[in-house]
């Protein structure tokens, strides 16, 4: 039986989960506050963390923190408000599994505690991501061509793009049609491990060579012996790990923690990021030769945002697969819904669209689903002002100059910050502006970032 963890100052809402989780079989556990969720999860091992993203104590982020320092392996969905999206993005960053916005529905916790526990006794390595979906767009499409043409060989290849665009999917493509197919296919989120235990979990380590080496570890490339190693997000390696990495594809060795023999591996590395990797390596946070190691071929995914004529695609995959699991019968969007999901910016990507048509099913009672379905963030989102929008729709926008001014600047600190993985003092330097400038736009933006 599954033992699942909710964490929320609300003690109406944890009951009520509770409750709801026990009924269907778990076994859960509440607790009122960060700390006494922490606590909660030194003494047992759960299969599943729900926990607010606002607390009295501590913010979900430093629950994520707390969780890796800790070496934690199980998934922590976070619950927010929807007007936190952004934010739920750059927790899923640093490592949380997926996020559920308010208010909850019982089917939609239900559910998601099913898939997530049924995982948990496997690691995050071996997850399969799904059915490959490939969409209209003519960019997307020749990125998969891409894809194809490389599979085939041990080129190593690095993927771009932004969090939720399906790069781990791509990666699982180029798998699937290379001649490691029938050999191990291992995920790893380089942003979901503690920097202290990085090397230990790529390389592996021997017992008793460091405090908390309990036992012998064989290190994700030994996993992944003969098949392809997917490195998520790998620009979050400390610049010692990076070191270590580079040594490793150089050689076509490895060498565990407190141990002095090398071990060959016969391993095909993926990596994927959602950072500038030359403005890192021009920032000295990334090595120059590692970045041509593992950028013998590159893979560009473009935004949700930039694929308009996949978002009613998608939108009507997500609602079958929502119909099979939840027992719903929605036969399709109302043509307001869909003008709202082309108009939306979608900064969670695919996933953010998955997760709302998912709830849209849930809360729908009709044979169409209707704009009450939907938050009212997404309803509510402006028509587009800035002119690459204007050329992704082919539409024209006429606003007021000094509205049209505001309104790009807004956006153009939003993508500065999030190009800059969040890092504030990095988006100001790429603008061009000292941090105090950003924290006054922010501020008189109501950027929620």
């Amino acid at each position: 039986m599954a033992g699942i963890l909710i964490i929320d100052d609300d003690t109406f809402i944890c009951k009520t989960i509770q409750k709801q989780l026990v009924n269907k079989g778990f076994q859960a556990d509440v607790a009122f506050s960060g700390n006494a969720g922490i606590k909660l999860l030194k003494e047992r091992r759960y299969d599943l963390v729900l926990c607010d993203f606002r607390l009295p104590d501590k913010d979900g982020l430093e629950i994520l923190h707390e969780v890796k320092r800790m070496n934690i392996q199980s998934p922590v969905v976070i619950i927010t408000a929807y007007a936190d999206v952004r934010m739920a993005v750059k927790l899923m960053k640093h490592g949380a599994r997926d996020y559920m916005t308010k208010p909850l529905q019982q089917e939609e916790i239900v559910s998601l505690a099913q898939k997530l526990s049924t995982q948990s006794r496997k690691t995050k390595d071996f997850e399969s991501p799904g059915d490959f979906l490939m969409g209209e767009t003519p960019a997307f499409k020749q990125s998969v061509k891409y894809a194809s043409k490389v599979a085939p060989t041990n080129m190593s290849v690095l993927i771009e793009g932004e969090t939720g665009t399906g790069k781990e999917y791509v990666a699982r493509f180029i798998h699937d049609k290379s001649n490691r197919n029938n050999k191990p296919f291992v995920a790893v989120d380089c942003g979901a491990i503690p920097k202290e235990l990085a090397g230990s979990e790529l390389f592996g380590h021997v017992k008793g060579s460091f405090t908390g080496a309990l036992e012998n570890k064989t290190g994700v490339f030994q996993q992944a012996n003969g098949g392809t190693l997917f490195l998520d997000e790998i620009g979050n390696l400390s610049y010692e790990v990076q070191i270590q990495l580079l040594r490793s594809l150089q050689e076509r060795t490895i060498t565990r923690i407190g141990e002095n023999k090398p071990q060959k591996v016969d391993v095909r590395v993926i990596t994927a990021t959602n950072e500038n990797l030359v403005r890192e390596v021009a920032d000295g946070h990334f090595r120059e030769d590692l970045l041509h190691r593992i950028n013998e071929f590159k893979i560009v995914l473009p935004p949700l945002r930039q694929r308009p004529e996949d978002i009613l695609f998608f939108a009507n995959h997500f609602r079958k697969m929502a119909n099979q699991e939840l027992n719903a019968d929605v036969k399709g969007f109302s043509d307001e819904v869909n003008e709202i999901l082309i108009r939306y910016e979608w900064p969670g990507n695919i996933r953010e669209l998955k997760n709302v048509i998912k709830r849209a099913v849930l809360l729908c009672s009709e044979a169409v689903l209707s704009a009450e379905t939907l938050p009212e963030e997404i309803v509510q989102f402006p028509e587009k002002t800035v002119a690459r929008d204007s050329e992704h729709r082919g539409t024209k926008a006429f606003v007021s100059l000094k509205n049209a001014a505001s309104g790009a600047e807004k956006e153009l600190i939003i993508r500065a910050i999030e190009e800059a993985g969040y890092n504030k003092s990095k988006a100001a330097r790429n603008l061009q502006i000292d941090r105090k400038t950003l924290y006054n736009k922010i501020k008189q933006y109501g950027i929620d970032i």
